[in-house]
C-alpha cells in the first residue's frame, strides 16, 4: 500500500473520473472488484458510469483525486460509507408488488388466528416468546416497501407485528427512519392505507429537502404541499437497521415469519446468492415464509423449504429445522 500524500487544498471538480476514462487511465475493473469484495454487489458494465459518478462526489468531496480515495478508503470507515452510499440505488416505490403485499396480510391475519393460546399456533410450539409477528424486509433501500407491510396490516387493526428493514447504505437507512417522501409517490398508497401518511409541516419540509435532491445535485422544491410523513401511529412497530446481507451475522436473533427479499439477488454472484439464501432460511421460523422477486433464484433447492405453488407471487415456506 502506498502512502498517501497530503491533498491539494484546492477543490477537485467532480468531472476528474471521467477524463481518466477519455485518457485510458481509469481501471474500472478495479474499482468494481473492490465494490463487490465491500458488499458483494457485481456491478454490470452498463452501470459503469453510476460507478464513475459516485467515485467522482466521493473524491470531491474529500478534496482528493480518485487514485487518493483508493488508498485512503481502507483506512477511512466514513469514506468507505460515503463511496458506497453513492453507489448504492436507493430508489423503490410504495407497494411495488402487491401480491407479495397482499400474500404477508394474509398470513399475518392467518397467524392472529390460529394463535388459540399464548405461545402456540396451529397447535406447534410459536418461536416467539412474546407472540409477536416478525417481519424482515431485506435490502429495504428507503424504506417504501417496509412502510408498505406496515401500512398493510395496520389497515387490517393487526397490532401484534414487528417489521425490520435493513440495508448496507447508511444514507438510505437514515431516509427510513425519517419516512418522508416526495408527492410524486402518494398515488401509489391505496386508498385503504391513506390514513397513515400526513402532510410534512413546512419546517420539516425545508428540513428534509436534501433527501429529495435529484442526480444534478438540485433540491426539490420545499413547501407543505410536495412532501408527505408516515404516521406516527406507525413508527412503533417498525425499526431500521445497518446491515450487510453477505456477513455471516443476522441483523437482530429473533426468527421471522416472513422475510421478503425482491429485486436484490440479481446483484450477487450464483455463489454469493445461495450463502444468502441459506442465512435467510436459518433466520426464517418453522412454518414461516421467504419471498423473493418474481423469477428470482428459480436454481433454488434447499431441502428445508418448499416452494409454494403461486401465480404472482415467488414464495418459499419452511418445512424443517
Amino acid at each position: 500500500m502506498k502512502n498517501f500524500t497530503q491533498p491539494d487544498t484546492r477543490p477537485i471538480k467532480p468531472t476528474v473520473v471521467r477524463a481518466l476514462v477519455q485518457d485510458g487511465d481509469f481501471d474500472a475493473q478495479q474499482w468494481q472488484r473492490y465494490i463487490e469484495q465491500e458488499i458483494g454487489f457485481v456491478l454490470p458494465n452498463g452501470q459503469l458510469q453510476w460507478l464513475i459518478n459516485a467515485i467522482d462526489h466521493t473524491a470531491a468531496a474529500h478534496r482528493l483525486t480518485p487514485q487518493q480515495l483508493w488508498y485512503q478508503l481502507p483506512k477511512n470507515d466514513e469514506m468507505r460509507q460515503q463511496l458506497l452510499d453513492k453507489v448504492l440505488i436507493h430508489e423503490s416505490r410504495f407497494f411495488r408488488h402487491k401480491p407479495s403485499i397482499d400474500f404477508v396480510t394474509k398470513y399475518a391475519l392467518q397467524y392472529q388466528q390460529l394463535r388459540t393460546v399464548k405461545g402456540t399456533i396451529n397447535g406447534v410450539a410459536d418461536s416467539h416468546s412474546d407472540g409477536l409477528f416478525r417481519i424482515w424486509s431485506v435490502g429495504c433501500a428507503s424504506g417504501q416497501e417496509t412502510w408498505s407491510l406496515a401500512m398493510s396490516l395496520a389497515s387490517e387493526q393487526l397490532e401484534n407485528y414487528t417489521i425490520l428493514g435493513t440495508d448496507v447504505s447508511q444514507q438510505a437507512i437514515k431516509k427510513s427512519q425519517l419516512g418522508r417522501y416526495h408527492k410524486r409517490q402518494l398515488p401509489l398508497i391505496p386508498q385503504r392505507c391513506q390514513q397513515f401518511i400526513h402532510p410534512l409541516s413546512a419546517k420539516h419540509a425545508i428540513d428534509g429537502s436534501s433527501l429529495f435532491a435529484s442526480s444534478t445535485g438540485k433540491a426539490a422544491t420545499t413547501n407543505a404541499q410536495v412532501h408527505w410523513e408516515i404516521a406516527p401511529t406507525l413508527q412503533p412497530y417498525v425499526s431500521f437497521a445497518l446491515h450487510n446481507i453477505i456477513e455471516q451475522e443476522p441483523p437482530t436473533s429473533h426468527l421471522q415469519n416472513i422475510i421478503i427479499c425482491q429485486n436484490m439477488l440479481l446483484y450477487f454472484r450464483k455463489f454469493d446468492q445461495r450463502d444468502i439464501l441459506a442465512r435467510l432460511a436459518e433466520q426464517c421460523a418453522l412454518g414461516g415464509y421467504i419471498i423473493l422477486a418474481p423469477g428470482e433464484a428459480l436454481f433454488w433447492r434447499p431441502s428445508n423449504m418448499r416452494r409454494i405453488a403461486h401465480q404472482q407471487v415467488n414464495v418459499w415456506q419452511k418445512i424443517s429445522a
